[in-house]
C-alpha cells in the first residue's frame, strides 16, 4: 500500500482531534480520572491507533477492517463528548468544536473506506 499512515489526511486529523479532546479533558473532575476522561482519551486515541495500523496491514480488505474500528471508536467519543456536555464538564462551545472535529473525521474515515471498498460491496452506511 505503500506511502505511510503519516501522509493520510483522515490520521493528521485524527491526531489533531486526540489533541483538542486531551485539551478538552484536562480541567474535568478529579474523580473522572478513571472515567469519562480515560474513556474519552482512549477513544480519541484509538481513533488514530487503528487508522495506522490498518494503513500497516498488507491487503486493503484489512485496512477497511481497521477503518471499521476507527470508525466505532470514533462514535464512542462522540457518545462520551456528549455526556460530559451533559454534565458540564464540557462547555456548549467546547463540546461543538469536539463534536465538529470528529465530523470532519468521520466524513474522511467514510471516504477513505469507500474508496478500498470494491464496486460489488456495500460500505455498510
Amino acid at each position: 500500500m505503500g506511502h505511510s499512515y503519516r501522509d493520510l489526511i483522515v490520521w493528521q486529523k485524527a491526531i489533531g482531534m486526540v489533541t483538542e479532546i486531551y485539551k478538552g479533558t484536562h480541567n474535568f473532575p478529579r474523580e473522572e480520572v478513571y472515567g469519562l476522561t480515560s474513556q474519552l482519551r482512549r477513544s480519541a486515541v484509538s481513533v488514530a491507533s487503528n487508522i495506522a495500523e490498518g494503513q500497516g496491514r498488507l491487503s486493503k480488505k484489512e485496512f477497511r477492517q481497521f477503518l471499521g474500528q476507527a470508525r466505532g471508536s470514533l462514535i464512542e467519543m462522540e457518545t462520551q463528548i456528549v455526556i460530559a456536555g451533559n454534565l458540564g464538564y464540557l462547555s456548549q462551545e467546547n463540546t461543538g468544536l469536539l463534536m465538529d472535529r470528529s465530523g470532519e473525521v468521520s466524513r474522511l474515515l467514510h471516504r477513505l473506506i469507500e474508496s478500498l471498498t470494491p464496486a460489488s460491496e456495500p460500505t455498510g452506511n
